[in-house]
This record gives C-alpha cells, structure tokens and sequence, in this order.
C-alpha cells in the first residue's frame, strides 16, 4: 500500500494546495473560505472540510471567470511537481463540450 492509498481523506486547503490551485496554502485556505467552493454541490466556508477520492469539486475558473468542475482521482501527502498535482484530479466536461458519439463502422 502506497502513502496516497493510506490516506481516506485530506482537508480541503491541503488538498487544493498540494494539487497547485494557488501559490500557498494560506491562499487556498482563503479560497476554501470564501464559500466559492462546492464539495459535491455542497457550499463549503471551511478550510478544514474533508475531501476523498471520488468527489465533486466546484471552483472558480481561471481569473474569475466561470466555473471548473472536477473530480478528485487521488489525495497527496504532501506537495510535489506540477506533473504530480495534474494527477490528483480530472477535469469534468460540460455537458456541451463532450465530443459526439461515433457510429459504429
């Protein structure tokens, strides 16, 4: 069993700074604060709610625009590269930009 498969669940500011949603963890927990996250389409105003693989993630986008929506694929024990923090979560398309379905040949 890896450290990663130990952890059942990790606190929010934690796991938004380990998956690099900000510089510093002081500005993910102002972010958890905030009440612009959602934990499964729950709002959240506490830094310290408990995230575990599986659930939803509701942030806002990129410079304020918008929403992302993502799911939470693996907990970190600690921080470590960019190509490390992309593996801790998948980006949920909206329902407009899945691509359409083939026909069969």
């Amino acid at each position: 069993m890896t450290d990663t498969e130990s952890i059942a669940a990790q606190r929010l500011d934690m796991w938004l700074w380990c998956a690099r949603f900000a510089r510093s963890r002081p500005d993910c927990a102002r972010l958890a604060q905030s009440g612009l996250v959602r934990i499964n389409r729950q709002r959240t105003e506490k830094s310290h709610a408990q995230v575990r693989r599986g659930d939803i993630l509701t942030l806002p986008g990129p410079g304020g625009r918008g929403v992302m929506v993502l799911r939470v694929v693996a907990l970190a024990p600690r921080r470590g590269p960019a190509t490390a923090a992309r593996q801790l979560y998948e980006i949920v398309p909206e329902p407009g930009d899945a691509a359409p379905m083939q026909p069969m040949p």
